[in-house]
């Protein structure tokens, strides 16, 4: 454990970092200009993993008039993903797998066959992407090559890079001072257990150069939403992300999430998922925030209860430098999940607004 990291849980972690409301000495509002096309195109960069980051994507791959670049999480070590880790030392394919679906443009029976799981026998819980990513990592001898053989495959609209190209696993410290090692143990709690105090990635990685270069040429880059410690701040925490995000003259987008998740944000607000995404970033990076307001149904919340889980309450405030963005953006259906429709169309507007 680093310096840095036991003076955090000295100090009390990353809620003692930067308070929810941030300098009003806002740079990025000096040199923020209106995004301009590349050839016709707006640049969109998008930043998670898991659900959230698919359901951004497959809406947005819909505007023919965005150049897309999903930066995925390398976190994940739970499942296929971890067992692949583990025996063959690949990077994890399972957020880069669902990202390549989300945006391909291939959609018969190969994109279908890139999603199916195997349910018995030595394979079963291993999905086809995930054993074909691997096995090109292999083939070509980086993840990059994977991917880029894996895009031409399903014809895919966009590009997928990882945001780290080092090996590293995801660590976590409660506020009764356990110690989880690990995604898949800190995704996955096994009965109640104390709020997350900090968390961290070992080793330090460093941000891959396709993850640089593509959130310095953004016009726009969006913090998708998702499990809050599991897939979006595993990217932050890895090193140049943060002043990636700071330096880009993009605007920088945060969506909320819609539910919260039990063992890891239980009972968070929207404030609450803004103040730590806040905490890991430097001052005024985040311009907008959308935000859901809308309340389904309450079979539906009654049955997220159950789970531990319930609807996110949008209380983020006004303030200097933030734009908010509020809207009704439920998925219909049983699930409280984005509308991909709707959400990328809130998108495609900052996108293109001047």
């Amino acid at each position: 454990m680093g310096a840095e990291m036991k003076q955090n849980l000295k100090s009390g972690g990353f809620n003692d970092r930067i308070p929810l409301m941030a300098n009003k000495e806002n740079k990025k509002m000096v040199k923020r200009k209106a995004p301009q096309p590349a050839g016709g195109r707006f640049r969109v960069v998008t930043l998670g993993g898991g659900t959230g980051s698919f359901t951004v994507l497959f809406g947005l791959k819909e505007y023919n008039e965005l150049d897309i670049t999903a930066i995925v999480s390398m976190a994940d070590d739970g499942g296929s993903t971890g067992i692949l880790r583990d025996q063959y030392g690949v990077l994890p394919p399972g957020d880069a797998r669902r990202a390549l679906v989300a945006l391909a443009r291939e959609d018969g029976v190969f994109r279908e066959l890139f999603s199916y799981k195997f349910s018995e026998g030595a394979l079963s819980g291993h999905s086809i992407g995930n054993l074909l990513l691997a096995g090109l990592e292999k083939l070509t001898g980086s993840f990059k090559g994977a991917l880029l053989e894996t895009s031409r495959l399903l014809a895919v609209s966009g590009k997928v890079v990882p945001v780290t190209e080092d090996n590293v696993r995801l660590h976590a410290v409660l506020e009764d001072g356990e110690l989880l090692f690990g995604e898949h143990v800190i995704d996955v709690p096994h009965g109640p257990r104390s709020p997350i105090r900090d968390i961290w990635l070992e080793p330090e990685a460093k941000i891959s150069k396709d993850a640089k270069i593509a959130i310095a040429n953004a016009d726009v880059v969006v913090i998708c939403p998702g499990d809050l410690y599991t897939s979006i701040v595993p990217n932050i925490l890895v090193k140049g992300v943060r002043e990636a995000l700071s330096n880009t003259k993009g605007k920088v987008i945060f969506v909320t999430n819609i539910a919260t998740k039990n063992g890891e944000t239980n009972s968070y607000t929207a404030s609450d998922f803004l103040r730590v995404v806040e905490s890991f970033l430097e001052d005024g990076t985040i311009d907008v925030v959308i935000m859901n307001t809308e309340r389904p149904s309450e079979s539906i919340l009654r049955k997220y209860k159950k789970e531990g889980a319930e609807l996110v309450m949008p209380n983020i405030s006004k303030r200097l430098g933030l734009n908010i963005i509020k809207g009704k953006f439920v998925a219909n259906g049983g699930l409280l999940r984005h509308d991909h429709q709707k959400l990328s169309r809130a998108i495609w507007q900052l996108t293109t607004r001047s």
